[in-house]
């Protein structure tokens, strides 16, 4: 399903749309420009964040959004998606929300294309009425690029929605490989795909070991923005475990399901790439999907083997069940091959994660803390819900084995397992110059999915996390070497 298609207009009355949706702020009494309170009162509209009533008010088909007591950026955008996520039975909509900047203006139409997402898969249901959305401006000055801008980064996040809901069954390391390839020419990507058998001629060994279980061998699918002229080059690393049934080291059933989402690292970064390239960036973005499924048979890997990662560091792997940050490290190690002026990766790949921040606040640690902030700050910006985490120095001794270079985890220690599992990829991000190329790392185990209802422009099931974060840093990387 495509999406909604965006657009600006002055006013409101200069609408044709179906329903106009309109801003409601909270207060002793609630506040919308143009409506009278007692209206708003008799309505049992309150302005409380989210609360939608659709109502016709002199033959006009309208809604009422509620922003709270506030208007931010952020409020802007979690109202209009809410408003259109419950309002996509009907064709067009205008939304008229309190703005005053192109950054408010860019927010609405962000939002309003977010919440029209909905996951068309196998089901059998009525297609959305849902295809125009006009935001209502007045006297914001707007940047001429903010709908295309909007509309590209609203369709980086459907992309990757779409692929991590999509069953396990019909999205393998190879599917998921050919999709790429296939969209390539609509893309402008260059593609790169290494099947199992260069994988292992390559020494990419945590990819062969993870993947050696399922029927259904990885891939590692390298996809990359190159402009002429390009001044920097960031390597972004997406873990794409597309089902992990944690190996031999097997999960309980509650905890493998929604394990279709483990490649929600890999996804986002191929949709940052790609939108990259529709946005024309100045800026070299290499993306290294790493593709495996973690399946349990007589060829899986075993706790106590010994797999030589890429670039020769050898790991004794504890715990099967920690295999993200194997097929991760073997991604950095060829990250860090390209001597890139930073490295960012994105991975669902920790329950200590969840533990530590909870279901929407995702984790950032690096070698580097300005670049940590960087990231930070970017994503913020865009209202992506982040923490900056640690990477404690006592972490890497709990690393150390006596057979091989490291483990890959510390079984019976679940201190801090967000931490020592980011010490673990810090070992595999090498140097630049002398100095350690900045590297960031975004945990996503938690805001890539939402098991529960849906809320502002995040619908049940895959969110698309960290996606428009991501693009912001990348846009801001080229800015600064213009």
């Amino acid at each position: 399903m495509p999406i909604p298609a965006l657009s600006i207009i002055p006013s409101t009355d200069d609408a044709t749309a179906a329903l106009t949706v309109h801003g409601v702020l909270a207060g002793d009494e609630p506040q919308a420009p143009g409506f009278d309170p007692e209206l708003l009162a008799a309505l049992g509209v309150t302005g409380k964040r989210e609360q939608l009533v659709r109502t016709v008010v002199d033959g006009r088909r309208i809604a009422f959004i509620g922003l709270g007591d506030r208007s931010t950026p952020q409020r802007l955008r979690e109202a209009a998606g809410a408003a259109v996520r419950g309002l996509r039975d009907v064709a067009s909509l205008a939304v008229a929300l309190p703005v005053t900047s192109s950054d408010d203006v860019h927010a609405v139409l962000e939002g309003a294309a977010l919440g029209a997402y909905r996951y068309e898969g196998l089901k059998k249901q009525e297609p959305l009425a849902l295809c125009e959305i006009a935001v209502v401006a007045g006297d914001a000055e707007v940047a001429a690029s903010v709908v295309a801008e909007a509309t590209i980064a609203a369709q980086a996040v459907w992309t990757t929605r779409d692929l991590a809901n999509t069953p396990p069954n019909l999205l393998s390391p190879g599917a998921f490989a050919d999709r790429v390839v296939a969209e390539a020419e609509a893309t402008g990507l260059s593609v790169t795909v290494r099947d199992e058998e260069r994988l292992r001629r390559e020494g990419f060994g945590g990819l062969i070991g993870v993947g050696q279980g399922s029927s259904r061998p990885p891939r590692l699918v390298t996809v990359e923005h190159a402009p002429e002229g390009a001044a920097k080059h960031v390597v972004l690393v997406g873990k794409g475990i597309t089902f992990d049934s944690g190996g031999l080291s097997l999960k309980p059933a509650a905890s493998m399901q929604h394990m279709k989402y483990d490649m929600a690292g890999a996804a986002a970064v191929y949709a940052v790439a790609v939108a990259a390239a529709a946005l024309h960036l100045p800026i070299r973005i290499t993306a290294h999907l790493c593709l495996a499924e973690n399946m349990v048979s007589s060829t899986s890997t075993r706790p106590d083997d010994v797999i030589t990662l890429r670039g020769g560091t050898t790991v004794e792997v504890t715990n099967t069940d920690a295999e993200g940050r194997l097929v991760m490290a073997d991604g950095l190690v060829l990250a860090t091959e390209a001597q890139p002026d930073a490295i960012i990766d994105v991975a669902t790949l920790t329950g200590a994660q969840v533990v530590a921040l909870g279901d929407r606040v995702a984790g950032v640690m690096g070698n580097d803390g300005a670049f940590v902030d960087q990231v930070v700050a970017a994503c913020t910006e865009v209202g992506e819900l982040v923490w900056p985490m640690p990477i404690p120095e006592e972490m890497r001794p709990m690393l150390e084995s006596q057979v091989a270079d490291l483990m890959n985890a510390k079984v019976g220690n679940r201190s801090g397992g967000m931490l020592l599992a980011a010490a673990f990829l810090n070992e595999f991000v090498g140097e630049r110059d002398g100095s350690p190329i900045p590297w960031a790392h975004i945990d996503i185990a938690g805001p890539s999915m939402n098991t529960g209802g849906a809320y502002g422009h995040t619908p049940s099931g895959a969110t698309g996390a960290a996606v428009r974060g991501l693009l912001r840093v990348v846009a801001g990387l080229a800015r600064s070497a213009a």
